[in-house]
């Protein structure tokens, strides 16, 4: 059986990375996925007031919804 998802508050905070700069005023961050998905399939992410979710297939791709 599968342990549910988490909340996200309830998630350690991820690491950001800082990776080559898309332009010289705004550097880009990487996060790894492992680290995004703390071991769960599944993440829940509000952005602007709208709720994504982020899943894990089991192939290992990644499938990101409204």
């Amino acid at each position: 059986m599968a342990t549910p998802p988490q909340h996200p508050s309830a998630l350690p905070p991820a690491t950001v990375r800082p990776t080559q700069q898309a332009s010289a005023s705004e550097p880009v961050h990487r996060i790894s996925s492992d680290e995004l998905l703390a071991g769960a399939l599944e993440v829940q992410i509000e952005h602007r007031g709208s709720l994504y979710r982020l899943r894990q297939t089991s192939l290992g791709k990644l499938i990101l919804t409204k």
